[in-house]
């Protein structure tokens, strides 16, 4: 699939930053799913990244996520 939007330099560069940035989420979701079963921990790690993605700083956003599931 290409994206005639977006140049194709700086693919590479734009692909490891986006890897870097999730790959926390990424541990962390398999960490959940040994625990919670793989669905949970991909919505889990989903809604994370879509936060992130909306400007919530990761840690909250995390928080944010962790609270509508195991505090209530």
């Amino acid at each position: 699939m290409t994206y005639p939007h977006y140049p194709h330099t700086g693919h590479h560069h734009l692909m490891q930053e986006t890897l870097a940035a999730v790959e926390p989420w990424v541990r962390h979701g398999m960490w959940e799913a040994q625990k919670f079963g793989t669905e949970h921990a991909l919505r889990e790690a989903a809604a994370i990244t879509y936060l992130i993605g909306r400007g919530y700083p990761p840690q909250q956003a995390h928080q944010i996520v962790e609270s509508w599931w195991h505090h209530h």
